[in-house]
């Protein structure tokens, strides 16, 4: 049987990601719409949920280890590195999560556990 691999998760998002995370919510929502939900999510209590769950309530498809973003975050997981905690916004319109930040380092997790649990900011 394969060693486990420990994921190491960071107690906090780091500062980059809030930025990120608005440069993505821009393309789904006006700027100012962005804007709150990053300050909601800076606010929001971490929160935890399965790899294979975040997948299946964003709808999203998992990015392979070939993809460069995807091999950088396998790497930093291999050699022990903090990872950073997913940012996620609720879209009860459509009925799926939206990831505004994370998307990269979700798909390394799930390579090594789908049923890993993440720890999330969601609001």
């Amino acid at each position: 049987m394969a060693k486990k691999i420990k994921i190491t998760w960071l107690v906090k998002p780091e500062a980059h990601d809030y930025p990120a995370a608005c440069s993505y919510l821009t393309l789904l929502h006006d700027e100012r719409t962005a804007r709150r939900f990053v300050d909601r999510l800076k606010k929001a209590a971490m929160a935890e949920f399965k790899a294979k769950d975040i997948f299946r309530a964003s709808g999203l498809s998992l990015l392979g280890v070939s993809n460069s973003h995807v091999k950088e975050d396998w790497k930093k997981i291999k050699s022990g590195c903090g990872v950073s905690p997913l940012l996620l916004v609720r879209d009860a319109l459509n009925g799926k999560v939206v990831i505004a930040d994370g998307y990269h380092r979700l798909c390394a997790v799930y390579s090594f556990d789908e049923d890993a649990v993440i720890p999330c900011k969601i609001v």
